[in-house]
């Protein structure tokens, strides 16, 4: 299993939590994900991870890494 760490702007709120896990709990491989609202850590874990693919889809939902 893998572990990737981010720290992405906008995270104001638990319901910006819940976008965020539910908008990258839709891809394929990720079997968990863990929010800090207070400081904006995205922790995501699963298989065959591509960074890239998730800094894409985090943007994408609003939320850019720092």
């Amino acid at each position: 299993m893998q572990r990737e760490l981010f720290v992405v702007q906008k995270v104001k709120c638990d319901g910006c939590a819940t976008n965020i896990r539910e908008g990258l709990l839709n891809l394929p491989g990720i079997d968990s994900v863990e929010i800090e609202v207070s400081t904006g850590q995205v922790t995501i874990q699963g298989t065959q991870l591509s960074r890239e693919e998730l800094v894409g889809k985090l943007a994408a939902l609003g939320y850019p890494e720092v």
